[in-house]
């Protein structure tokens, strides 16, 4: 029994990491705010916690009630659509009209409110149709497939996705050196912009 548990807990903790990295919106803003150091610890709570809630109901088997009403998962894909593209505008035009002092902002505290990456976090994390198709329909249909070990299977993907995103918002602080330059943090927002309206653009064509 135990080592079907441990077997569980590592095809769950594969699956996620599988899932989870990944070029994304929510990845590109969980770096942005590991570079720039502000409200890493709130930001990777944030994810990691959504990523554990949205497990379980998959794992519970809330996934086939989502799958009977393909209008709410619509609905979802054009708001995080448009909020995605709105991001994205924005990041561009950070990087067409950089703040004065923008790069020391990579290091600095000053880098925005706790209020806004909160909010904005939320966001691309709910407002995201993908987390509820990969996290909750995916993970939840082959968590099914474990039987009793379900839930260990769940356990090992919510351990996958607190792994990443803290290693991704801690790890971020690496390039606090590089990111220092004016250039390197122009060129950071602008990947960012990119993601952000190619993604925002797939979503609003799917939904």
């Amino acid at each position: 029994m135990t080592n079907g548990i441990i077997t569980a807990l590592l095809a769950g903790f594969g699956t996620g990491l599988s899932l989870i990295v990944a070029i994304g919106a929510q990845n590109a803003f969980v770096l942005r705010q590991g570079a720039r150091r502000h409200a890493v610890l709130t930001v990777v709570a944030i994810c990691a916690v959504s990523d554990a809630v949205l497990i379980f109901l998959g794992v519970a088997g809330v996934g086939a009630f989502v799958t009977a009403w393909p209008a709410a998962l619509t609905a979802v894909g054009i708001a995080g659509g448009g909020f995605l593209i709105c991001y994205g505008i924005i990041a561009a035009r950070r990087v067409l009209r950089p703040a004065p002092g923008a790069a020391l902002t990579a290091e600095g505290a000053t880098a925005g409110s706790v209020r806004a990456a909160v909010l904005t976090c939320l966001a691309m994390t709910w407002l995201n149709p993908h987390v509820y198709l990969d996290t909750v329909l995916l993970v939840g249909s082959l968590a099914a497939d474990r039987g009793d070990l379900r839930w260990a299977f769940g356990i090992g993907a919510g351990l996958a996705s607190l792994i990443w995103f803290a290693t991704l918002g801690y790890g971020a602080r690496l390039l606090s050196g590089p990111l220092s330059r004016p250039g390197a943090w122009r060129v950071l927002d602008g990947l960012v912009a990119a993601t952000m309206v190619t993604m925002g653009g797939m979503l609003l064509a799917r939904a």
